[in-house]
């Protein structure tokens, strides 16, 4: 074998024997499933690993958005295609990302850019039933629990982290739970549990 084929063969199986998985399990505070929670793990070395994703989009379908809960991360540009037949005028007054569509149907020429960490609270200023989150994350560590609450963070280099995790229910403004995760060759799971959540 070509010795340098050999030695980048060496790099790379070292670099994937670094990575792990983390089991993340959200529950409430009477021990029931929290699905749709936002879980994602911060570090230095994770934001600089962070890029932007591409052909992403919250529409509006049946005078909701869909998805209701989106997670990107920074830098992200959001496509806000209305699929309704009613005109929407979506907006944002979070001091994440402040935006304005105004009334219109079809997709908007521009899409808005989410470059700053937080949650966006969205809504239509035709439709007050129409409300919408967008948590914007600075890692590539990031996905959203399921119906029994869990979630599985894979190829995650090993490394200590902030493990975040944020649900819509928490009250508005409030930030994402943080605790020390640290994780190991071997992996790790974590059990959180989110208070004072509102249906």
């Amino acid at each position: 074998m070509n010795p340098l084929a050999c030695g980048l063969s060496l790099l790379l199986c070292g670099a994937m024997a670094q990575a792990a998985s983390l089991q993340v399990t959200v529950t409430d505070d009477k021990g029931r499933p929290v699905p749709h929670a936002v879980v994602f793990l911060e570090s230095p070395e994770a934001a600089r690993a962070a890029k932007p994703l591409a052909h992403v989009e919250m529409a509006q379908k049946d005078k909701a958005f869909v998805p209701d809960t989106l997670v990107v991360t920074r830098g992200t540009s959001v496509q806000f295609p209305n699929r309704d037949t009613v005109r929407h005028h979506v907006y944002s007054f979070s001091p994440t990302k402040r935006f304005e569509l105004k009334l219109y149907i079809g997709t908007p020429a521009s899409p808005v850019v989410f470059d700053q960490a937080g949650v966006a609270v969205l809504g239509c200023n035709i439709h007050d039933e129409m409300i919408g989150w967008i948590a914007v994350v600075d890692t590539p560590y990031f996905g959203s629990t399921g119906a029994n609450g869990q979630i599985r963070l894979n190829d995650v280099p090993e490394g200590n982290y902030r493990l975040r995790v944020w649900h819509s229910g928490l009250a508005v403004g409030a930030p994402a739970l943080d605790v020390a995760q640290r994780l190991g060759a071997a992996g790790a799971s974590a059990s959180v549990v989110l208070k004072g959540l509102t249906p």
